[in-house]
């Protein structure tokens, strides 16, 4: 019963943990981007490093590598746009506006899983699916503001890339329930690589010049692998963390990332919502939670 209890309690922190590292990562590369590091190359070189201390990490673990299903190759690429994408979406773009974007993930994850896993959206799940475009309506047109004119799109580069963050992260979801095979060294490993590829592939196009690791100081150098062990901590607890809490818990636990992130935003960015945000941004919370609930039930 002990064990139990002290399970539960290092689940609870590692999702807590995992969502405050989400919630302020986008400081340090912001950081890197105002010395002259694309986010692009800072993904790069931060992923790398946490590749070169999960192969560390996890050494006993690379035996059966060559027998892992092709399949792992389309999680790998497509987690890894989904974690480069959100990293360029929060430099350039406002954090909290970036992040609601990103959490209309539970609108795109009921979708796929009704066209690709075959599974009924029930009444409650079209209900929040109507409550999460109506907060993202609200958010992206502003109704509420006479002279807004806004078509209810994104309104710039990283608010379409927290949009395709939120459709990957999605995505990803729906691979992951096909691959439970995989162990949970494999899929750590499997993101970390996918997002150095990716970054790696759109360097060209999306990042300019690639520097070489002459080009950063200690300093830098410092920040990345900063940066690299709280993504590598990250990820590890919240694999723990889902795998001891219920699915309607852990949603309820993730919803910290939001707060974390908007006093961060708040006191390191001088970035504030607007009262669409707000409104929009409880709906699509209200959203994300009811579809939770509802896949926990069902």
């Amino acid at each position: 019963m002990v064990n139990s209890s002290k399970q539960n309690y290092l689940a609870i922190f590692g999702l807590l943990f995992g969502a405050m590292c989400w919630g302020i990562i986008w400081y340090p590369y912001r950081i890197m981007n105002d010395a002259g590091v694309s986010g692009v190359a800072s993904s790069f070189y931060t992923y790398s490093i946490a590749i070169m201390l999960g192969v560390a990490l996890f050494a006993k673990h690379w035996r059966g590598i060559c027998k892992l299903p092709k399949s792992v190759i389309w999680l790998s690429l497509i987690a890894g746009w989904t974690n480069l994408s959100y990293v360029l979406a929060v430099i350039d773009g406002e954090v909290m506006r970036v992040m609601l974007l990103f959490y209309l993930s539970p609108l795109w994850t009921l979708l796929l899983a009704h066209f690709w896993l075959k599974e009924t959206i029930t009444k409650v799940g079209f209900f929040s699916i109507c409550i999460a475009m109506i907060g993202a309506y609200i958010m992206l047109a502003d109704p509420f503001n006479g002279t807004s004119n806004h078509i209810p799109l994104p309104q710039n580069k990283a608010e379409w890339l927290a949009l395709s963050a939120g459709i990957g992260f999605s995505l990803t979801n729906v691979i992951t329930r096909k691959s439970v095979h995989l162990s949970l060294a494999a899929k750590s490993m499997l993101v970390w690589v996918g997002v150095a590829g990716m970054s790696l592939l759109l360097m060209p196009f999306l990042g300019g010049a690639f520097p070489s690791p002459h080009f950063f100081t200690p300093s830098n150098w410092l920040i990345m692998t900063l940066i690299a062990i709280l993504l590598m901590a990250a990820t590890l607890f919240v694999q723990y963390g889902v795998t001891k809490i219920t699915a309607s818990r852990a949603s309820v636990l993730f919803l910290f990332e939001l707060v974390v992130a908007a006093i961060a935003a708040y006191y390191l960015a001088n970035e504030a919502m607007q009262l669409n945000e707000w409104m929009g941004g409880a709906l699509i919370i209200a959203a994300g939670l009811l579809a939770a609930f509802n896949h926990v039930e069902d």
